[in-house]
């Protein structure tokens, strides 16, 4: 069967190349849309993960961009037993030079140790720290402007972290004057053995203005981890139709033009249902092969996105092994079910039709 499939194959050369390019650029993409989204929220996800157990926001608020968590709570969180140690941010935007939009990190103090140094010192009041990626593009390497105010320079950072390595890091109070809010978030680390549930309890009883959940809760149900999610399954949803209409279209026109070959089997006695077999072990061949092409393919492309220094490192793609056996199941859905709309209506006609050049 195999073998009689890559002749098959090999006997339509134009059709199959088709076939293939189009399966890698429907694969590819379902590729790339997924690990670019997975990949941004892992990032954000790691970032949280890396500050606690415990992450404090606003109550009832949409998106941490919009949270203003009063910083005083600190002193009483630190009072409560089972508490190791705990930190505020401030989460914002601002264009920086010829950058469109920076991400910019406003932390207390003892949350800059996150941050590895590979230049100068870590920055005091009107001082900031500058991600690596966005340190190449600065014209000026020794001040930055954010939002009208001008901030020396006092270091260079370099974090694994997109978002972190594209961005920029200052203090706390100063973050809270350009963007008028206290902390955008606090982030708890409690004691080995702490019953978390009752923690985050004892930290919501606190105030009525806050919302405590443990990180990996907050991670799970993020409402922009959700609506980024969602896109993608969309988009992806899209290629694949767009893939399996384009190989049913060009499956059609090939087994057209088989249709004496399939009429002549028939006559001599082989049963359609082994043609289709054959038509769909094609269809397993090319869609295998296109996957292992897409799959390299895919993550070339994501290396110059990575390192792409007009991205800031803001974009990250991630093919994790769960993303890879999705993609896999799919492609051999997409080739199958491509090879079998075709092959089925091959299979209705009469075999004298067929040999005779008809129109299936």
């Amino acid at each position: 069967m195999i073998s009689s499939a890559l002749k098959a194959l090999k006997a339509n050369r134009l059709k199959t190349t088709l076939i293939y390019l189009s399966l890698i650029f429907s694969i590819t993409s379902i590729f790339l849309i997924s690990s670019i989204s997975n990949g941004i929220i892992s990032m954000y996800s790691s970032m949280l993960r890396s500050d606690g157990d415990i992450i404090i926001t606003q109550a009832k608020i949409s998106d941490t961009f919009f949270s203003n968590v009063d910083i005083n709570l600190i002193e009483k969180i630190n009072k409560l037993s089972n508490i190791k140690d705990s930190s505020a941010i401030i989460v914002g935007a601002s264009p920086v030079e010829k950058l469109p939009i920076v991400a910019v990190y406003g932390v207390t103090k003892n949350r800059f140790i996150n941050y590895k140094l590979i230049q100068g010192t870590y920055s005091k009041e009107n001082e900031v720290l500058v991600g690596h990626s966005i340190y190449k593009q600065l014209q000026n390497k020794n001040s930055i402007e954010i939002a009208n105010k001008t901030f020396n320079i006092s270091g260079v950072f370099e974090s694994s972290i997109g978002f972190e390595n594209g961005g920029v890091v200052l203090n706390i109070k100063d973050a809270g004057e350009i963007f008028n809010k206290s902390a955008s978030m606090i982030m708890v680390n409690s004691k080995i053995d702490t019953e978390i549930e009752n923690l985050i309890k004892d930290i919501n009883s606190l105030s009525s203005k806050i919302e405590a959940k443990s990180t990996d809760s907050f991670v799970d149900n993020y409402n922009q981890f959700k609506i980024i999610q969602i896109s993608s399954n969309a988009i992806s949803f899209i290629a694949f139709a767009m893939g399996l209409l384009g190989i049913v279209s060009i499956l059609s026109i090939t087994i057209n033009q088989r249709k004496s070959e399939f009429g002549i089997k028939r006559a001599i006695g082989i049963p359609m249902k082994k043609i289709v077999y054959q038509i769909m072990s094609e269809s397993f061949i090319l869609g295998f092969f296109s996957f292992i092409s897409a799959f390299f393919l895919s993550h070339i492309i994501l290396f110059f996105i990575k390192n792409s220094s007009h991205l800031q490192g803001y974009v990250n793609g991630e093919i994790t092994s769960t993303l890879a056996l999705y993609v896999f199941f799919t492609s051999m859905v997409m080739a199958i079910s491509g090879a079998v709309i075709p092959a089925l209506n091959a299979a209705k006609t009469d075999p004298v039709i067929l040999i005779q050049g008809n129109k299936i």
